[in-house]
């Protein structure tokens, strides 16, 4: 009896002698071992954040009304406008698009926890059965004097188990921590777009508002140029043509009203879409008709390093980089053995009443491993696949960052610029309202032909078309200015509408803010993001609605 005890024995020694020197071998005779003892058992590269060229200083950094120092993150309240502000808290809390970037959110971090799941027995199941077997009484097996039938009860558990032994799986776990922190800063991203869509909307309706006020008014002054020519013509001192011209003037300007309002109206659509609401008159968030709020005639920038940290589309091209990173280490761990383990306990007895006995346990255990040999270089070129896509997210994270200097100092450009030349129509609207009252007056006295009063009334209309239109374009080049700096997102800080989606479960907190530090050796280090300054102080009450 011993013989084949000593038999059975000698191979499975073999066998473990066997797998202990194919270990061995690996171990011995890859290059990258020790790189893989560092990397705290993890093959493939550790990520660190790459390097991207930045300007020493904005184009316009000498100008005196860029000025350097904390930006104010509820940039908004600079424009004093009580109505504005509550559109944008409404829009941050209503807004569909915000909603959908909120869910892809919590899609994000049921993944991860799917990944972190794998670092446990992958598949483990629990089972039962029972069978009755009835053999047939005249086949040759078995004999008539053993047991035509029986039953069987079986009910046990098993599992297999791949060992993380080359960090595949938690590079699986860095992968996707990053899209988690990606997916954040995309909700972040959709936010400061949100916040500078519906500041640009509410100005642009404003402006509508203040040219369909001066259109009316103009109206009423050509209106009056109308009846003196007309007056005039009775009288004989004047011809047809001075009604015409007259008539003419009047009915541009009458013709330029409904469009105005075809705009506005489209505009207001469009501001309800922003605030998660059917299109409507929006007459109670918006009020009655009001002017463009005061722009203030300067802006707080910084310096442009500081848009890696505020802008959120940067940070998301960053950490998309860092989930690159990780797959590379996926790919690169399945040139090695996979070791795993499976395994069975079981109780299984003929009869139910003895299944739970002693005697019923059975079971097994498997270790062991596999490796993808003879794979014809797929394994390689998979590699060089994820290494290529690694590289196409650096060069997409770097053209982000030249994108968003680009978007800054254009809108710098806009908000100084319109300045100036908002400056120099208000002068040139000043004197036309006079030249148009003077000659006004002339021609009812019949020292000027009315050639004249038709020029200057027409010039007077476009100057301050273009003198309304001049003004919106310095509050949205101030908009656009903070919109550019990446502002406007840390609203959610104070009121996140995830909240109201998944009770108990704030995926938004602060602490989930986050950014890899410059110097981080993995995916992993993070550290919170600063908010953009101090807020600025909330505005008294006001006991009228700001026209």
């Amino acid at each position: 009896m011993l013989a084949p005890k000593d038999g059975i024995r000698q191979p499975t020694r073999r066998c473990g002698v066997g797998l202990l020197l194919l270990a061995l071998s690996v171990l011995a005779g890859c290059t990258s071992m020790r790189q893989w003892w560092h990397q705290g058992l993890k093959v493939g590269p550790n990520y660190g954040r790459p390097m991207t060229p930045m300007a020493d200083d904005w184009m316009d950094a000498e100008d005196p009304r860029v000025l350097s120092g904390k930006q104010a993150w509820n940039w908004w309240y600079a424009f004093n406008d009580p109505t504005l502000e509550q559109l944008i808290r409404t829009a941050s809390q209503q807004n569909l698009p915000l909603r959908v970037a909120g869910m892809r959110v919590l899609e994000a971090r049921a993944q991860r926890r799917i990944a972190a799941g794998n670092l446990f027995p992958q598949s483990q199941n629990a089972f039962g059965d029972y069978t009755r077997q009835q053999f047939s009484r005249n086949a040759v097996f078995p004999p008539r004097s053993m047991a035509q039938s029986f039953d069987n009860w079986s009910t046990g558990f098993d599992l297999s188990w791949e060992l993380d032994v080359w960090g595949r799986i938690r590079r699986a776990i860095e992968a996707q921590d990053a899209e988690l922190d990606a997916s954040i800063e995309e909700y972040d991203d959709v936010l400061v777009t949100l916040v500078g869509d519906v500041a640009v909307t509410y100005i642009e309706i404003r402006a509508f508002d203040e040219a369909l006020e001066l259109a009316r008014q103009n109206v009423d002054i050509q209106q009056q140029s109308l009846d003196v020519a007309e007056a005039r013509l009775a009288s004989g001192r004047a011809t047809q043509l001075d009604v015409d011209q007259a008539q003419s003037n009047l009915a541009s300007t009458e013709a330029s009203i409904p469009l105005l309002k075809q705009n506005r109206r489209q505009a207001k659509n469009r501001l309800a879409v922003l605030l998660g609401l059917p299109p409507s008159n929006m007459g109670s968030l918006l009020g009655p008709p009001g002017t463009i709020p005061a722009t203030p005639k300067k802006v707080v920038m910084g310096i442009p390093a500081e848009l890696l940290r505020r802008r959120p589309d940067i940070r998301r091209a960053e950490r998309s980089v860092a989930a690159q990173s990780a797959r590379i280490g996926i790919a690169t761990a399945d040139l090695y053995p996979q070791f795993g383990l499976n395994g069975e306990i079981r109780l299984q007895s003929e009869d139910f009443s003895d299944l739970f006995a002693g005697d019923s346990t059975a079971g097994f255990i498997v270790p062991g491993f596999r490796w993808k040999i003879l794979n014809y270089g797929r394994l390689t070129n998979n590699i060089r696949v994820q290494e290529a896509r690694f590289q196409q997210r650096i060069a997409e994270y770097e053209n982000s960052v030249l994108i968003a200097q680009r978007e800054v100092e254009d809108a710098v450009a806009q908000f100084l610029r319109s300045q100036e030349r908002a400056a120099k129509l208000e002068k040139a609207v000043t004197a036309a309202g006079r030249s148009v009252k003077t000659a006004a007056l002339q021609y009812g006295k019949g020292k000027i032909d009315y050639d004249r009063v038709f020029i200057l009334e027409a010039n007077l209309v476009r100057l301050q078309d273009e003198h309304v239109r001049a003004q919106a374009d310095v509050a949205i080049g101030l908009i656009r200015v903070y919109k550019a700096l990446g502002g406007g997102w840390q609203i959610r800080l104070e009121t996140c509408p995830i909240q109201e989606i998944v009770r108990g479960e704030d995926i938004l907190s602060p602490n989930e803010a986050t950014l890899p530090r410059n110097d981080a050796p993995s995916p992993g280090a993070k550290e919170p993001l600063p908010l953009q300054g101090e807020p600025l102080p909330m505005p008294p009450p006001a006991t009228e609605k700001a026209n």
